[in-house]
């Protein structure tokens, strides 16, 4: 029986401070699209949407998740000021548990990208397989 050996792990230790500015960003990106969903659906519903208190509820719960998701942005941004830059932190595990490409690429040191993870620019209609 022929063993298959496996390649050794790569460490990707790096500095904390900026794994965690990473993750804030992200966190404002995820803010960010969760914004956007509410015009769309006040949009789709239009002013019925507004009469609804059951819909209403679903708004203020978008509005509940985009304020706790940049409330911990901040407070990570916040404390990451406090951390030495000597601390080292290996995030080769971490990062293979992360499914989205884009995401994985973002919190990776090599995969710094600016702007947002859904583009504006997209047409309506199209979609990505995955």
């Amino acid at each position: 029986m022929n063993d298959i050996a496996t390649p050794p792990s790569v460490s990707l230790e790096e500095p904390l401070p900026e794994i965690l500015m990473r993750l804030v960003s992200e966190l404002h990106d995820v803010a960010y699209l969760i914004e956007r969903v509410e015009p769309q659906l006040i949009e789709l519903g239009g002013s019925a949407v507004l009469q609804s208190p059951d819909s209403i509820k679903v708004l203020q719960g978008i509005d509940l998740a985009v304020q706790k998701t940049r409330g911990i942005a901040e407070f990570i941004d916040t404390i990451t000021g406090t951390i030495p830059e000597s601390w080292m932190v290996d995030v080769s595990t971490a990062l293979n548990l992360v499914k989205l490409a884009d995401m994985q690429k973002a919190l990776a040191n090599n995969g710094l990208r600016h702007g947002h993870s859904q583009p504006l620019s997209k047409a309506a209609g199209d979609f990505d397989f995955f």
